[in-house]
Formats: C-alpha cells, structure tokens, sequence
C-alpha cells in the first residue's frame, strides 16, 4: 500500500475510533448526569425515617410484579407492602392510590398490591386502584384523581424520580423509602433507572408529553377535603 494511503487509513481508523468513543462517552455519561441531576432536586423530599414525613391524606402505592419469572417471591413487592403497611399504622397516611400496570389478562399489579395490603390490615375501603400507572403515576394521580399532594411509597431509587416528576408537575409530593433489595436483581433495576432518569429529565424539559392513558376525571375518596 502507497504510504499516502497508509496514512489516510489510519488517520481515518483514529477518527472513527474518536467519533466511536466520544459517542460512547456521551451516552454513557448522559444518563449518569441526569441521575445525578434529577437526585439533587428530589432527594431532600425522600427518607426512610417515618418521623420525618408530613402527614398526608394520600399515599401513592407504586406497583410491581408479585413474583419474579421463575416464580419466587418478587423482594421489591413485599418491602413496599411492608412499608406501605408501615406508614399506614402509623397514621401517617389515610388511603392509598394503588398504581401499576394491568396490561394483560393474568396480570394484575393493582389487585395483587390491594390483596396484600388487606392481609396487612388496610381496609378496603381506604385503597383506591389505578389500573393504567405504568410510567404515568404521577401525572395521572395528579389529572385523573385530582390529587395535589401524596407520599410516594417505593424503593428509594424509584422514589426520587417519582417526586422529582410530582414536583415538575406542580404537586407538593415527598417518598417514602422501602427497604431495597440487593444481589443481582437489585443492580439491573438501578442500571435500568440511570436510563429512566434520563427519559424523565428529556421529558420534563423537552418533550412534555400525555400520560399513555390519560382517562376521564374519577371522583373517590382520595380527593382533598
């Protein structure tokens, strides 16, 4: 190969290695930004300590599956009942908007957290199911149940992006953190929110858009007065 070529083949080789590793570098440190951005905003409204929550009417209930693929018991399902079940004995919270995803027959997050919350003393009458959660809780709570204050009940981790949206959208909202779950399950679930966090900052200051299912008004009990 003549040594012009030589050189152009690799000065091109070294600018597609850059462009490869600047554009790495920025889907890499993008979402870790935003992580970072979207803690700094939120975690002051977030603790693990009831004594330091305000009481609140409402508590928004953040759903998840039961039981894992292989059918084990679902850890992040029994901390947040735990939690929720918690939070209501200690009278810091009077009902609970229970959201999560009911796409499909055979799975039902909303009715499986409603049976769990009754073995722990709830009553049925202070639970109330939103059945169209999946990532639009929050403005849901807000359009569709008129809510303009709550506690988010979840893992730490989910919690702070929750509240952090809650606020972005005019809504006075503090979490309360479950237990969270280690090994390896617990680690995919952060990888995973490094990337919804980064959805949830490009959403709020972009793309602002509807919930997937916004839905008429519903009038229940869970309405301020």
């Amino acid at each position: 190969m003549p040594l012009a070529q030589l050189v152009r083949s690799r000065l091109l080789r070294s600018r597609c290695a850059r462009a490869v590793a600047l554009l790495s570098l920025s889907l890499g440190l993008g979402p870790c930004l935003a992580a970072h951005f979207i803690e700094r905003r939120a975690a002051p409204f977030v603790t693990d300590r009831i004594e330091q929550l305000p009481r609140m009417k409402v508590g928004l209930l953040l759903g998840c599956s039961e039981r894992l693929s292989d059918g084990r018991t679902n850890l992040f399902f029994r901390k947040r009942i735990a939690a929720a079940a918690r939070l209501f004995r200690a009278r810091k919270l009077d009902y609970f908007l229970v959201s999560g995803d009911n796409s499909h027959p055979g799975y039902d997050e909303p009715n499986d957290m409603r049976r769990a919350l009754l073995a722990e003393g709830v009553p049925s009458s202070r639970i109330v199911l939103d059945y169209a959660g999946f990532l639009d809780s929050v403005v849901r709570a807000k359009e569709v149940f008129g809510l303009q204050r709550f506690t988010v009940v979840s893992q730490r981790f989910h919690d702070v992006r929750a509240v952090y949206l809650a606020r972005a959208h005019g809504v006075e909202a503090y979490g309360y953190a479950a237990a969270d779950v280690g090994g390896t399950g617990g680690v995919r679930v952060r990888l995973r929110e490094l990337f919804s966090r980064a959805f949830a900052l490009l959403d709020v200051s972009v793309l602002a858009s509807r919930p997937r299912f916004s839905g008429p008004r519903q009038h229940t009990v869970l309405e301020p007065g």
